[in-house]
């Protein structure tokens, strides 16, 4: 009864003070995480897992399949229309490499129609990337790269990222932040050259959480205690 209370009055908050969280341990509700694949979906699957979890026993785990239409993703709409903090504690089979991946993709209004702000790799580094101008951050010299980190892989990491309505972007793996991975004033980052171009400021309306290669890579991941709300969650 408290559970539901709770769910009620968080659903009557203003959309601005709008947040989600959930460990799966009741379970994939589909309602609040539906599948999002656009365009095309050929090969992708989500499932509930209970082989393997960052806490309790269940986790979802996204079978990435090859080339754009093998994407999936999960994941909702209820984010802040101010500024948005993610936390997901995820796992991933394969290492990123020098190919473009995805592993979180936002739809953004201020991008275009059906265009998108990605989360993912490159270069064997995590790094974002505006879908409508292919703008990475950072910029993927051999300076920028060092800027960034690998993602471990066959073991639960903590990753979280901050998105400003003032252009703000924030990034932390394991509690630590990636300097390359920060758009911040006060902050120096001498590697987002292609990034600061636009003016962009980030205005998502949705967060998903997956795989999408344009390649021929394929992955998995689990992904498990998500949270989305408007102020820092931490690891």
């Amino acid at each position: 009864m408290f559970r539901q209370t709770a769910l009620l009055a968080l659903a009557l908050l203003p959309f601005s003070f709008a947040q989600i969280s959930d460990d799966f341990e009741t379970g994939w509700n589909q309602t609040k995480w539906p599948i999002y694949a656009p365009d095309c979906n050929q090969g992708g699957v989500v499932t509930l897992d209970s082989t393997t979890a960052h806490s309790g026993k269940n986790s979802l785990k996204v079978a990435g399949a090859g080339g754009y239409c093998g994407h999936i993703f999960f994941g909702t709409t209820a984010v802040p229309t101010g500024d948005v903090y993610v936390r997901t504690y995820l796992k991933a089979t394969t290492a990123l490499n020098a190919d473009h991946v995805s592993f979180i993709t936002m739809p953004d209004s201020t991008l275009g129609t059906n265009k998108h702000l990605r989360i993912g790799g490159q270069s064997n580094i995590l790094m974002y990337n505006r879908e409508s101008d292919d703008a990475t951050l950072p910029d993927l010299s051999p300076q920028g790269i060092a800027t960034s980190e690998a993602l471990p892989t066959g073991s639960w990491q903590c990753f979280e990222y901050h998105l400003g309505t003032d252009g703000t972007i924030e990034t932390w793996l394991n509690n630590a932040t990636i300097p390359g991975l920060t758009i911040k004033t006060g902050v120096s980052n001498p590697n987002d050259d292609q990034w600061v171009r636009a003016n962009y400021k980030p205005k998502i309306n949705g967060v998903y959480f997956g795989w999408e290669s344009y390649g021929g890579d394929v992955n998995t991941f689990w992904y498990d205690d998500v949270v989305v709300k408007s102020t820092r969650v931490g690891c």
